[in-house]
């Protein structure tokens, strides 16, 4: 076995992902977390041959709960690996304008993470805690924890696209501008498509299209970010589990002024009440949602204005590529498992040069990283995330650096 590992901490908005990983990008032992909060809680963890042993836990649990328990399973059950842990790669989801590149952990990054939760504050305390729980529980490795950030990645977008028409002053003096989000799985489906076409990752024009529990899209013009769905915080864009996505803003007002709801509770309806749980009223988890779409017209109505709303960004993101596009990647929770939302996508937007092979794209719900599209199409590609890959990746790079100086 390799002896320098990275532990990878991906601390979700719903989850708790952990990977050991070498320089290699080789995974000797990955886990989740599942179902946080909620009464339906468990642990999956696969590891070596990737068999999975599962852990069901009896009640709800926390984040500082999972976290304990993670570090307690390496240490007590996987000493060979926890032993050879050099360092720790954090997934953080907003770096704010300033941080422009993965930093090694220190008070002031941490101070910076910490100013930055307020645009996304689903994910950034719950990162966070990620960090804390490290330097409680691997205190030998308090100067080798890393972050990578979502929002690097999308430090290339231009002005055109990242700038809001409200007064200009308010990006000078507040930096309010669209950040984005999914920034690391988003190179990683960069480069992963770059070798699947055979081409140089600098001449790649691609539109991916995260699709999880956190829904984005991204136009990549020459291997680069060039316009992203979500904005100065993750509640932008497409239709998610429980964000409303694009909204027009006089509702707020309405919902405030006219029905006297208090603002903390319509940020809580926006953030954890609306989306697919919202318009269903039965459930944001799309695995569920799915399984009544032909039983239930509300579920039914709300899958709809789900494909909708991705359809038409799909459309409009053909302007920041010129027309010029390589293929269309599928990635995340539902875009890789989700045949029926793929099937439901291809059609709608057919028009513009997409050809759906049906077998494949049925078929491809069990083989990841591969074409689903007839041969006179544009291509299209389901594509496996891997975040915890590229975080390790990453982490060994500023290890790496550290150790030259």
């Amino acid at each position: 076995m390799e002896k320098k590992v990275i532990l990878v901490l991906n601390c979700g908005s719903s989850t708790i992902k952990f990977s050991i990983i070498n320089f290699k990008k080789k995974i000797f032992l990955k886990g989740v977390i599942d179902y946080l909060k909620t009464s339906k809680v468990c642990a999956m963890w696969t590891h070596l041959n990737f068999s999975k042993e599962i852990f069901y836990f009896k009640k709800k649990i926390t984040y500082k709960i999972g976290l304990k328990f993670i570090f307690n399973l390496l240490k007590n059950q996987f000493k060979k690996y926890y032993n050879n842990i050099i360092g720790v790669g954090h997934r953080v989801v907003h770096g704010g304008e300033e941080i422009k590149k993965t930093s090694l952990i220190t008070k002031e990054i941490l101070i910076k993470i910490k100013k930055s939760s307020i645009y996304a504050p689903l994910h950034n305390p719950n990162n966070l805690l990620g960090i804390k729980n490290s330097l409680k529980y691997l205190p030998h490795l308090s100067d080798k924890n890393v972050a990578i950030f979502d929002t690097t990645f999308h430090s290339t977008i231009p002005k055109i696209a990242f700038l809001y028409a409200i007064p200009y002053f308010f990006y000078k003096k507040h930096k309010i501008r669209r950040y984005g989000a999914h920034g690391i799985n988003y190179l990683y489906i960069t480069q992963k498509s770059a070798v699947l076409l055979n081409k140089n990752i600098y001449s790649t024009n691609l539109i991916i299209c995260h699709l999880g529990n956190g829904a984005s899209i991204t136009a990549i013009v020459k291997g680069k970010s060039a316009d992203t769905s979500m904005g100065l915080t993750p509640l932008e864009g497409l239709v998610m589990g429980t964000r409303c996505g694009d909204l027009d803003p006089s509702i707020i007002f309405y919902l405030y002024e006219i029905l006297k709801i208090p603002i903390k509770k319509i940020k809580k309806i926006l953030m954890k009440k609306s989306g697919l749980l919202g318009l269903s009223e039965i459930n944001s988890d799309f695995r569920i949602l799915e399984k009544q779409y032909k039983d239930n017209i509300q579920t039914e109505i709300s899958i709809k204005i789900f494909c909708y709303r991705l359809s038409k960004y799909i459309a409009s993101y053909f302007v920041p590529l010129n027309g010029k596009i390589d293929a269309l990647i599928f990635t995340g929770g539902i875009g890789e498992n989700s045949g029926l939302i793929r099937k439901k996508i291809i059609k709608k937007i057919q028009f513009l040069g997409f050809k759906l092979d049906k077998i494949k794209n049925i078929n491809n719900n069990f083989q990841k990283n591969s074409s689903i599209h007839q041969e006179k199409s544009i291509p299209i590609f389901v594509i496996a995330a891997d975040e915890e890959k590229m975080i390790a990746s990453e982490t060994f790079k500023i290890l790496k650096n550290c150790e030259q100086k």
